[in-house]
């Protein structure tokens, strides 16, 4: 279902908690709510829609892909960059790194580890940001 867009900055800046599979229904809205503004958005994060789980969807090209208890174990190549966010005004500037790789879930509960660079990966990263608490 898709959820309205959470721009509370203490909810935002919370540390989510790791997401179970009792948490289904926060993936599905997740990816809903990104479907739903992907003409303006290319990712999110749970928290954007008001639950405070370990959580991300990005956009790859006409699907929305759910990442679950999302972790960087690697990241290489740093560079500066300036990004937007629904859930904040305005842009900011912020370091990103060119290649990351990210141990994950899939929404069937799969544990995978895989590698994305350029603006995958900097999607990614703004979106576990999101799930550490850390804002733009």
């Amino acid at each position: 279902m898709i959820q309205p867009i959470n721009m509370n900055i203490a909810l935002l800046k919370r540390h989510a908690s790791t997401a179970t599979k009792a948490d289904q229904q926060v993936v599905t809205d997740l990816v809903d709510t990104l479907k739903a503004h992907q003409d303006n958005c290319v990712g999110m994060a749970a928290n954007m829609i008001g639950q405070s789980k370990r959580v991300i969807v990005y956009q790859l090209g006409p699907m929305q892909v759910p990442m679950i208890n999302p972790v960087i174990t690697s990241k290489r190549d740093a560079y500066q960059t300036t990004e937007g966010c629904l859930s904040l005004p305005g842009q900011r500037k912020t370091t990103r790194y060119h290649h990351i790789t990210v141990r994950y879930q899939t929404s069937d509960w799969q544990t995978k580890t895989a590698s994305f660079t350029d603006f995958t990966a900097q999607i990614i990263q703004h979106e576990i940001d999101h799930c550490d608490g850390i804002l733009i």
